[in-house]
């Protein structure tokens, strides 16, 4: 969008109206394309107007990633089933990561978590308290779901990107990978979409991590009463 065709703020320029509009501009074009000149073209006003709202480059990434954070609808009625909620919390998140996937990255390049993720996670550990995980376990579980917290998780290899290589290249990979790597053959093959795991779903896997994890904890709640 041009310096022509501005985008609009209802009740002129407001701190909340630049972070929409930064959101906006990640949304499509990533955390690369934000910068305080981008945003103020956006907005069709001088760039020195905005640190008068929202400060410097880093605060107007704080106030995006404390915003979307902040969208993430919370368990409005407990279940009385901690990991059923728990559960549900983490999907709500990870349906907010997708929306903006450019948040997971912002909030792993932060040193201080946001207000709204602080509150995220209270409410995560409210449900954890209230579900009968002492003090010590509840510490472990943080460690153990980590960023699946936050709706987002740290694949060892992320090749989604990339995309599939053409046939001829995948073909030389395939069999040098059943000559030397068996193993790593064998589950290249299974999982593809021809094979029998079918092809990877991040938000399937995703799920089945947390399923895997809050199901141990549960066991070791047991365990302890």
């Amino acid at each position: 969008m041009s310096a022509q065709q501005p985008r609009t703020i209802p009740a002129g320029l407001t701190r909340d109206g630049v972070v929409a509009v930064a959101i906006a501009i990640a949304d499509e074009g990533g955390l690369a394309a934000v910068s305080m000149r981008r945003v103020a073209t956006e907005l069709g006003v001088d760039p020195m107007s905005l640190y008068r709202h929202v400060g410097t480059k880093d605060g107007l990434l704080e106030l995006m990633t404390d915003a979307v954070v902040s969208d993430i609808e919370p368990v409005a009625t407990p279940s009385g089933d901690w990991v059923v909620d728990a559960r549900a919390l983490m999907l709500s998140a990870r349906r907010t990561m997708l929306a903006h996937p450019w948040t997971a990255g912002a909030i792993k390049d932060r040193r201080e978590p946001t207000p709204a993720t602080l509150r995220h996670l209270n409410a995560l550990l409210e449900i954890l308290r209230a579900g009968g995980l002492d003090l010590a376990l509840t510490h472990h579980a943080l460690h153990v779901l980590g960023s699946r917290v936050l709706g987002f998780s740290d694949d060892l290899f992320d090749d989604a990107a990339a995309g599939p290589p053409p046939p001829a290249v995948a073909a030389a990979q395939l069999a040098f990978f059943t000559r030397e790597l068996p193993r790593l053959a064998e589950l290249a093959v299974a999982s593809t979409h021809e094979g029998g795991l079918g092809g990877c779903d991040d938000d399937e896997e995703f799920a089945f991590s947390i399923d895997l994890m809050l199901s141990g904890l549960e066991r070791r709640r047991r365990d302890s009463t």
